[in-house]
């Protein structure tokens, strides 16, 4: 899912810089190979519903701030990071809004069972859903990172602007935190 070969990640890194020196179509083809994987982050961390703004607003960052972009990590990491911000900021401005309820969910993020499937899987999907968006949001994002979106340790941890020890132990928190409040069946 997340995981792109070293050669995809050198070039869209390639792409990157040659955007940032004002390389138009090399701009075009960054934004079409990264688009994807900024909105699943995007929309497991804020939802569905505001993934698309949050993803425009990334692109517009990036754009200015591409020309700064010097591959110190891969260009992907370096955008995850931008996206990731923009959802911060997003949090930070919209802390007195309501939390959705669980018939929002049904359309909710990026991840959902087929059309065709049982509606047990539906309702066991908005649960864990909730029960994942109840989490503290760093223990959050950690999970989502590495267990949702399939990005390594240290990929999250650059990601998330962290050490690799502390996404460890947000990811071992938030297991424990969905176990403690799953209720048996």
């Amino acid at each position: 899912m997340a995981h792109h070969s070293e050669a995809d990640d050198a070039y869209v890194t390639e792409l990157a810089l040659k955007a940032g020196r004002g390389d138009h179509t090399a701009l075009t083809e960054f934004i079409r190979r990264t688009h994807d994987d900024v909105w699943r982050l995007l929309a497991h961390l804020g939802g569905r519903d505001i993934a698309d703004d949050l993803t425009q607003e990334t692109y517009l960052r990036v754009m200015s701030a591409l020309p700064r972009f010097a591959a110190r990590s891969s260009a992907r990491t370096w955008l995850l990071s931008l996206a990731r911000r923009v959802w911060v900021d997003n949090v930070r401005h919209d802390m007195a809004r309501p939390r959705k309820s669980a018939v929002e969910y049904e359309d909710a993020a990026a991840t959902t069972p087929s059309q065709g499937s049982d509606p047990g899987a539906w309702s066991e999907w908005i649960d864990a859903r909730a029960l994942i968006d109840a989490l503290d949001p760093a223990r959050r994002e950690a999970l989502i990172l590495t267990q949702v979106l399939g990005y390594t340790y240290e990929e999250a941890a650059k990601i998330a602007g962290v050490r690799v020890g502390t996404i460890r132990s947000r990811v071992a928190r938030a297991r424990k935190d969905l176990v403690d409040k799953t209720p048996p069946r």
